[in-house]
């Protein structure tokens, strides 16, 4: 099938569900922690699952689509910053003490730029075996911007903390003392997330799976509501976040709001 003629809707729902989730998320985080509504929220275990749910699907199938749209991602590199440099400042002029460092947009900007470097090595491994590594290292990462990498309390080391001491290093998983983001998704360990879509796309290729039947029906059904979210899903990024800000000043006005 080829992808810039025909839409792959059956991805376009899946991701149009994951930015309904996160326009909900964000809302609620509003209430409960910008308005003070339940300050205790954000630190639920239910609440922190769902976050990463949401998070790690995006990001995956970010990393799956990338080589559909390659002839464009340059560019598409070069507006997903733009567009997370105009929100941190944006946050930073409306509510500080939110402010967004590194989002998941500037994430995705970079992670597609730095595919663009990558892919003729990229192209030379073997995708079962890029996605496995790339996996295990997202899994041995994921607790890096606290210190450490491993895997609970099986196996953990700890990271040199003169890489905390470097602020240009914050984006790349090491965030200095005192840092803080309301959104923060630095290069380790989403980018290995990234790259475990970028590999199940060419695992599936290889095995010829999205030229059988079943695939091409699906990615041309379109799920109402989802595949049109899901087709959009930037402006979602860019503009649900000031629909819920209105809504709860509308709803709440200035209470709770910090100073």
């Amino acid at each position: 099938m080829n992808q810039q003629q025909t839409r792959n809707h059956f991805i376009d729902a899946i991701r149009g569900f994951a930015a309904i989730n996160m326009a909900v998320f964000h809302f609620l985080y509003d209430v409960f922690i910008i308005y003070e509504k339940n300050p205790h929220w954000y630190s639920l275990p239910k609440v922190h699952l769902w976050q990463q749910a949401i998070c790690q699907t995006l990001i995956f199938l970010s990393g799956f689509v990338w080589q559909w749209g390659i002839r464009g991602n340059l560019r598409r590199g070069m507006r997903f910053n733009g567009y997370g440099f105009l929100i941190t400042i944006i946050t930073l002029a409306v509510i500080p003490s939110e402010s967004i460092w590194f989002g998941i947009l500037n994430f995705m900007g970079c992670a597609v730029l730095l595919l663009l470097g990558l892919q003729t090595v990229l192209k030379k491994i073997p995708p079962v075996c890029g996605l496995a590594v790339n996996f295990l290292l997202f899994v041995l990462c994921k607790q890096i911007q606290y210190g450490s990498i491993g895997i609970g309390s099986v196996f953990r080391i700890q990271v040199p903390a003169v890489l905390y001491s470097v602020k240009i290093l914050t984006s790349f998983g090491f965030p200095f003392a005192g840092f803080r983001s309301s959104d923060y998704f630095p290069l380790l360990p989403w980018i290995f997330l990234y790259l475990c879509g970028y590999f199940f796309n060419r695992i599936l290729q290889e095995h010829r799976v999205m030229e059988c039947s079943l695939w091409q029906r699906a990615a041309r059904y379109q799920v109402p509501v989802l595949s049109a979210v899901g087709s959009r899903t930037i402006w979602i990024y860019l503009l649900h976040q000031p629909v819920c800000m209105l809504v709860c000043y509308l709803v709440f006005g200035n209470i709770g709001i910090p100073h």
